[in-house]
């Protein structure tokens, strides 16, 4: 006499349709504004409180590393804030010692690099316009 084994039948699967991505997050809107629309407002903002277009400038140039011509360029040209920091030719180290709230966060808590860019430079005009020296918010030591 031959045994026969039984063999389990198995409970037949269900096909799982794969999870949607989610699609990625917009890119925030200031991304792709010119700098050009807000230059006015950083100049207007500075002399407003007795400053100059020439330290509005100068500390774009700080920030960025771009040179005079090159920044007057970009402005004419109309490059958004994002073309604008990715060709910046050397973004100034010491741009992490500024802290401090703008917009109602934090900049150091700003995760996403061109954002904390962008927060650097309204926090150095905020600064600007608040008559704090041009050595205290280029962070010179």
């Amino acid at each position: 006499m031959t045994a026969k084994v039984a063999k389990k039948k198995s409970a037949p699967t269900k096909k799982v349709a794969p999870a949607k991505k989610a699609a990625p997050p917009k890119p925030h809107r200031i991304y792709s504004i010119s700098v050009a629309s807000v230059y006015p407002h950083y100049i207007t903002k500075a002399e407003k409180k007795g400053r100059t277009k020439a330290e509005v400038d100068q500390i774009i140039r700080w920030l960025t590393g771009y040179t005079q011509a090159k920044l007057d360029a970009h402005i004419k040209k109309a490059t958004t804030f994002e073309d604008f920091f990715a060709a910046a030719p050397k973004l100034n180290p010491s741009r992490a010692l500024i802290t401090g709230v703008i917009c109602g966060v934090r900049i150091e808590e700003i995760e996403d690099p061109l954002m904390r860019e962008i927060r650097y430079l309204d926090k150095l005009i905020d600064e600007l316009a608040k008559g704090r020296a041009m050595e205290k918010i280029l962070r010179v030591a």
